[in-house]
């Protein structure tokens, strides 16, 4: 077992409670907007959302790999079903998944959220860059671009460092996730679409309209591509919208064929994937 903090949550658990009332009323309220349906609650520590989320009276199951902690909530949270549980293993099935998730184990969460379940939104408090980036301020990342056709991100606020016990070295963001109700790609797309992001992130050039024409062999097709997708020729791949880089690989998808794919290959075969 491994060693408490003075306030109850366990070191080797990256357990930082939410003790921040502004961050737990927009949490909440975030959660009875989300059009109803059960709701799983990732890390749930010692009840600072469970409580408010249980008296919503909507179907809620709260998990934590702690057992003190699950042992607490089911005698203080009886609304509320709470059962020691993996968030890197449960089913992502329910509608609505909310966490105060450890940071460390932000980025697998997340790309566990973005590839498997059936939910339809996540509200995750995450490591405030980490929010940033992924709603996209300050420039798109891979993993955003990657998931965007399929999914919404949405910044919806800063947590201080003090907002948690014990007090992390950085602060925190409320992340809002959503599903998209009509996809801008088919997910029989989403493999193609997704090798075609990566390389054009780790290709080389001072811009895309430089990379571009590595993949496609020619500069003019390139020009021409992101021209239809609204995007200028010296835009680096993180200046993309979410909405553009759809069109972008399906203004290049019939262009490329298998010698755009081997050009790609080619241009990025010296280069790490950044």
């Amino acid at each position: 077992m491994g060693a408490r903090t003075q306030y109850g949550g366990r070191e080797e658990l990256g357990q930082n409670f939410l003790i921040h009332q502004p961050t737990i009323r927009l949490v909440t309220g975030l959660v009875r907007s989300s059009g109803g349906g059960s709701i799983l609650e990732l890390g749930a520590g010692d009840g600072a959302l469970t409580r408010p989320l249980a008296a919503l009276g909507r179907d809620l199951l709260a998990i934590d790999l702690d057992p003190g902690c699950v042992e607490r909530l089911q005698r203080r949270v009886p609304a509320a079903r709470v059962r020691q549980a993996d968030a890197l293993t449960v089913p992502f099935d329910r509608p609505v998944i909310v966490g105060n998730i450890p940071f460390h184990l932000t980025t697998p969460i997340l790309r566990r959220l973005l590839t498997t379940g059936t939910w339809t939104q996540a509200v995750l408090l995450t490591q405030w860059e980490v929010a940033r980036k992924r709603a996209g301020v300050g420039g798109g990342t891979l993993l955003t671009a990657q998931t965007s056709p399929w999914f919404e991100f949405d910044l919806r606020g800063r947590v201080p460092a003090a907002g948690f016990r014990p007090r992390p070295t950085v602060d925190g963001g409320v992340l809002c996730l959503r599903r998209r109700k009509v996809p801008l790609l088919g997910p029989q797309d989403r493999a193609a679409y997704e090798r075609f992001v990566r390389g054009i992130f780790s290709g080389p050039g001072a811009g895309l309209g430089e990379i571009l024409g590595r993949y496609l062999g020619s500069a003019r097709a390139a020009r021409t591509a992101l021209s239809a997708a609204g995007v200028p020729v010296q835009a680096l791949p993180r200046d993309v919208a979410a909405a553009q880089w759809p069109r972008l690989w399906q203004a290049t998808a019939s262009a490329k064929g298998p010698a755009g794919e081997a050009g790609l290959a080619r241009a990025n075969v010296s280069r790490p994937s950044r």
